[in-house]
């Protein structure tokens, strides 16, 4: 490994430091994965025929303007898709279209709402993304639950049924958009395959809570329906509903249909959304007259987490770097003879870290390490893929701080990582494994 080659890796892991200790340092990551992604890209401009050879001058640095787009050609599929999603779910919940969730987790018995808050999860979860479905259900837990005790054992349900139900849906969780838009996993191959062993990895652990809940929960005389402060009527929210959420359903169907690539598919649903939501406050009656102007599209698109699409641009293009100067290829080399080729251990592996640091640089990593091959285990909806989707999702909920869902129900909840790692990581662990067995006697009976 050169100078160079090094300095880049060096910059790539005291960014990657800083990233992870954001808790400590209080320092947004967006900023510092920025920083690390110019630094970079910087240190490889300081001799890029270094890593590009056969080329000079001027054709040389046409190489790397071409490399960098790129890059961001493949970086920005992935942002545009998030930032669709973000919306769609964000003109959804405004236009108060996850009231019925709350209406519909209702009852007394402690164990019964465990289960119902843990599918309604897993599946919320796969629909629209782990992190929204997270908050959704703590805003509904907080109304439901009076006791702060029993109500963490239900927020620690919430991380596990969410990670799980984003790991086998192709727009649940950033990883498995990032390989599915890249096209390393197809969405009917990541469903079919990562179903069961996701569905198992939140039924044993949920299995396993069950008996941390005691007695019954007080009935709730004045629970009703929720008074919403916009002024559409009921039909219209149900129409905005079905429309956002039937619309993500739908993704993955317009891209079998048309070949498109996601984000496309998805700027539909949200043009869709918008056009139908401005028709619908545009003939609001004076009577139901508002301040509605705040729950228009417009308004909305500022409310979207910009810091963490900025975040995955610096991540994904600083990994971008490492692949180009050839750092990934040497590291996927390495982990083959580390594990002997078995694609169980190392994506079990990164599954475990994903738990300690971001899951994102680990999958963005791995899908640099290992290119696709036209057939056997690194194909499209190979093992090692289907895997990689399935640990870096579920395996973020072995501690508090793994997973994005997990880090908003710690906020939310203010869940310490003590308590979290003594109740619930031995939990999570046993789920974790009962998916992996799952997925290996499916894929080796079965598929």
């Amino acid at each position: 490994m050169s100078t160079l080659t090094l300095a880049i890796v060096i910059a790539f892991i005291i960014g990657y430091v800083c990233i992870a200790l954001e808790g400590v340092t209080h320092i947004n990551k967006a900023g510092i994965a920025l920083l690390m992604m110019v630094a970079c890209w910087t240190l490889f401009m300081l001799n890029p025929g270094e890593f590009i050879t056969g080329l000079t001058g001027d054709a040389l640095f046409d190489e790397v303007d071409r490399l960098i787009q790129l890059h961001l050609g493949d970086t920005g599929t992935t942002l545009f898709f998030l930032m669709g999603a973000m919306t769609i779910v964000e003109i959804v919940d405004q236009n108060g279209g996850f009231n019925f969730v709350r209406d519909a987790l209702r009852t007394t018995n402690k164990r019964r709402l465990l289960w119902s808050i843990a599918f309604m999860t897993f599946f919320l979860s796969a629909i629209l993304d782990n992190l929204t479905t997270s908050i959704v259900m703590i805003m509904v837990l907080q109304k439901l639950v009076d006791q702060r005790k029993d109500r963490m054992i239900y927020a620690s349900a919430v991380v596990l049924a969410a990670n799980s139900g984003g790991a086998f849906s192709p727009i649940g969780d950033v990883t498995t958009i990032m390989l599915w838009n890249a096209s390393f996993i197809t969405a009917s191959g990541v469903i079919m395959e990562i179903f069961i062993p996701s569905l198992v990895s939140m039924i044993v652990p949920v299995f396993l809570l069950q008996f941390l809940l005691r007695g019954s929960l007080e009935a709730d005389d004045d629970f009703g329906p929720v008074e919403l402060e916009n002024e559409l009527t009921g039909r219209e929210r149900k129409f905005i509903f079905f429309l956002g959420v039937g619309g993500l359903v739908f993704v993955p169907f317009f891209r079998y249909l048309t070949n498109l690539p996601p984000f496309i598919g998805i700027l539909m649903v949200l043009g869709l959304l918008w056009v139908t939501t401005e028709i619908f406050y545009a003939h609001l009656p004076a009577e139901r007259g508002g301040d509605h102007m705040q729950k228009r599209v417009s308004m909305l698109l500022s409310r979207i987490d910009m810091a963490t699409i900025l975040f995955f641009l610096g991540i994904l293009m600083a990994v971008g770097c490492l692949e180009e100067v050839g750092v990934l290829h040497l590291m996927g080399n390495w982990l083959n003879d580390v594990s002997g080729g078995n694609h169980y251990l190392v994506t079990g592996a990164i599954g475990i870290i994903s738990s300690i640091v971001d899951n994102v640089p680990l999958v963005a990593g791995c899908m640099g390490m290992y290119p696709l091959a036209p057939t056997g285990d690194m194909a499209v909806d190979g093992i090692f893929w289907q895997l990689l989707a399935y640990c870096a999702g579920v395996g973020g909920s072995m501690l508090i701080i793994g997973s994005a869902a997990g880090v908003v129900v710690m906020g939310l909840e203010k869940i310490t990582f003590g308590w979290y790692l003594r109740r619930i990581t031995p939990i999570a662990l046993v789920g974790y494994l009962a998916g992996m067995v799952c997925y290996w006697v499916l894929r080796t009976f079965i598929f």
